[in-house]
């Protein structure tokens, strides 16, 4: 049975527990860029604003950022997964370095390039966004070699996470081996879905879909919504179709400004409402959501308190501006506000 409740003193034995606890992030990582700057006049040359340059700064992004987030609660992380051989890179592996991040599992690739997204920020508000990046799949050699790495750290591992953003490094060939290398150690293996992708998710431990992303998955379209999501039939439809076909353990579906919807096989559907106060920045709260669930599974938590503690999170980090993460101590603060 999901409870609705999760004291400030539980969250901090769950994070407590997580300091001693060891999770691995797998995917695509990327080099996020943030040029920040001010805007007082629109181009004579199009109808565009005229961004004047204040700073920059960088940040690890997609599953970098997962464990990114992992790392400022606290967690023991390495990442795994393929960059390219070029400055992108080494900025990349230096920032996670700087994080305590192990980082001994990215591959070097010289085919590729390293994801980059450069993000042009003007009076807290994003005006564009460019990407520079190689989506190709990765090949079978590096693939196995990332493999082969992977597996050489399982033993001494509580939870995985795969962090899929469809640049190539996530194929159907390295989740299948993964869901096999966790199933045999009785690992926990948690995936944001890419619909786009059409991979196999079936029995992983937990899936993380927006809703666009279930129902895209549920192939069921999307033509009503309720404020609750409890009576939103359609919703319900979905989440029943996805526990049937896919079996994960948990699949919790996020709904932004409503929240979040933890389902499991043979239990009602539990809402858990946003804690967000205020929203200035949606970026990166999906690897929030998916660090700090699978975090307290590792610490022991039932599902519903680990929903309740990554809806939290994710309340925290949209009111920060750029691809943010939190700490121990706003997660307790947010708890003890309630």
């Amino acid at each position: 049975m999901n409870s609705a409740k999760l004291s400030a003193n539980r969250a901090r034995q769950i994070l407590a527990a997580a300091g001693k606890a060891r999770i691995l992030v797998v995917g695509d990582v990327m080099l996020d860029q943030f040029i920040w700057g001010g805007v007082s006049r629109i181009s004579p040359e199009a109808p565009v604003p005229v961004v004047d340059f204040l700073r920059e700064s960088f940040m690890p992004g997609g599953a970098a950022n997962v464990s990114r987030n992992l790392a400022d609660l606290q967690v023991p992380t390495e990442i795994f997964g393929a960059t390219g051989n070029d400055e992108a890179a080494r900025k990349l592996q230096q920032l996670l370095a700087g994080q305590n991040i192990g980082c001994a599992g990215l591959i070097k690739n010289a085919s590729r390039h390293t994801s980059i997204k450069t993000r042009i920020v003007a009076h807290q508000q994003q005006v564009v966004r460019v990407d520079r990046e190689t989506r190709a799949h990765l090949d079978s050699q590096t693939t196995k070699r990332l493999l082969s790495v992977i597996k050489s750290k399982l033993d001494q591992t509580d939870a995985v996470i795969v962090g899929d953003y469809g640049k190539g490094v996530v194929t159907q060939g390295l989740l299948d081996e993964l869901k096999l290398l966790c199933r045999e150690r009785g690992i926990w293996l948690s995936l944001d879905p890419k619909p786009i992708h059409h991979l196999n998710l079936g029995n992983l431990s937990l899936i993380t879909p927006n809703r666009k992303e279930a129902f895209e998955l549920a192939d069921f379209p999307d033509d009503t919504r309720n404020e609750n999501p409890l009576a939103d039939k359609n919703l319900q439809l979905v989440a029943e179709k996805l526990l049937a076909e896919l079996r994960p353990a948990a699949l919790l579906i996020t709904l932004g400004e409503l929240g979040m919807l933890l389902c499991q096989r043979g239990q009602k559907p539990f809402h858990i409402p946003t804690v967000a106060q205020e929203v200035f920045d949606v970026s990166g709260a999906g690897d929030t959501v998916i660090a700090t669930f699978t975090l307290a599974i590792a610490a022991g938590a039932s599902p519903g308190e680990a929903a309740i503690l990554s809806n939290h999170a994710a309340g925290i980090v949209v009111g920060k501006v750029g691809t943010a993460t939190t700490t121990p101590e706003e997660l307790i603060k947010s708890f003890q506000r309630r």
